[in-house]
């Protein structure tokens, strides 16, 4: 069994009433890393919390519910104030399992700011042709954009931890948009994952949900940013005005 250690790495799991699955996630997740791991519990009304705490990681909890994309926004800015160079993040229901996350490191290019754990053989038809259509219309040249296993180095870390990554509703086509106008190099890793080990998945958990999450992928697709609004972000960026 392959054992990662790196004290400049974090693994991000944002969480909200994840006590069914977050002891199993953490369990596997420490037999192959040795690392940093930061649960963003996103105002569970479990004991999500409590469950990741006792088990050795370091726990972020909100108010408020902000979302998935803030909560793992909210681990990115940690591990920048921490100085991390490099963060995973993945989901805490228990579809990425950790060797996934291993194959993920061990085969992002050296060079890039972004790779994404793909596995294009998940999801439904529907899931496929929404994919293939925002991939077109944005012009985002990867094959699973909803996959929230993704590996940041340091440069695109802060290029997410800016108030302009906030908003993002989903941490996937605004994301890599952001990522892609300001010339930041993405790909795609080929990985396993499973299916959700409990509960309902926080984005597609109703049709509502479903045809919100679509409309906001549409629009945000259909407009790329626009060069004035991405030459404006570059600006305050490189200037690092956006940080907090």
């Amino acid at each position: 069994m392959t054992t990662v250690t790196d004290n400049k790495l974090a693994i991000i799991i944002p969480a909200m009433n994840e006590s069914g699955s977050i002891a199993s996630v953490l369990s596997d997740i420490t037999e192959h890393f040795k690392c940093t791991v930061i649960v963003v519990d996103d105002a569970s009304t479990d004991n999500t919390a409590q469950i990741a705490r006792g088990l050795g990681a370091c726990v972020l909890s909100h108010a408020i519910n902000l979302g998935a994309w803030r909560a793992t926004q909210t681990g990115i800015r940690y591990a920048l104030k921490k100085g991390y160079e490099r963060v995973i993040t993945c989901d805490a229901d228990g579809q990425h399992p950790a060797h996934s996350l291993v194959t993920l490191l061990e085969n992002a290019p050296l060079e890039n700011h972004c790779t994404i754990g793909a596995c294009t053989s998940r999801g439904s038809l529907g899931r496929h042709i929404a994919w293939r259509l925002f991939k077109r219309l944005s012009g985002v040249n990867v094959r699973d954009i909803t996959s929230g296993l993704r590996l940041y180095t340091h440069p695109a870390m802060q290029v997410l931890a800016s108030y302009q990554a906030t908003m993002f509703e989903y941490q996937d086509v605004g994301v890599l948009l952001m990522l892609k106008h300001l010339k930041m190099r993405c790909s795609e890793v080929s990985v396993c994952m499973k299916q959700r080990e409990d509960g309902i998945s926080r984005i597609f958990h109703s049709w509502l949900a479903v045809f919100k999450y679509l409309l906001y992928t549409f629009i945000l697709s259909m407009t790329k940013l626009g060069p004035q609004a991405v030459d404006k972000y570059h600006k305050q960026l490189t200037a690092g005005a956006e940080l907090d």
